[in-house]
């Protein structure tokens, strides 16, 4: 009776002091991470398509995104590639992989979205170097 009340007890306190908060496992963070990565790849999307369709009078302009979207796809699986080069990922990385990964990818997403920002909601005028960005 002592020992189940000693572990209900330690139980109670730490649930306290936590929140009600449990420890997630390694698969619940990975999990987390790789939504988070999906999640601002569609926010990516999102972007991408709203500058298109800014633009979509400049086809000159289109081409020319496309070509520097297909880069930095480009660019994003390399630079995942470079930071993470090993090809057993499990025996090199450990179960931390996917999270990292897909941390890293998130990253790596979210700051596309923010580089095209500017030609979806335009900039403030009185910049001399705007070039194709609209000015709000």
């Amino acid at each position: 009776m002592r020992v189940w009340f000693g572990a209900a007890f330690f139980a109670a306190v730490l649930a306290f002091f936590t929140g009600g908060a449990r420890a997630q496992t390694q698969m619940e963070m990975n999990v987390a991470a790789c939504d988070a990565a999906k999640k601002a790849d569609a926010e990516l999307n999102a972007a991408y398509a709203a500058v298109l369709e800014k633009n979509k009078d400049d086809p000159v302009f289109i081409r020319k995104l496309k070509v520097a979207e297909r880069a930095w796809l480009a660019f994003r699986d390399a630079e995942l590639a470079a930071r993470y080069p090993a090809e057993d990922k499990a025996a090199a990385y450990g179960s931390m992989y996917n999270f990292c990964y897909c941390n890293a990818l998130a990253e790596l997403t979210r700051k596309r979205a923010a580089a095209l920002a500017p030609w979806r909601d335009g900039v403030p005028e009185g910049d001399g170097c705007t070039g194709s960005y609209p000015v709000r």
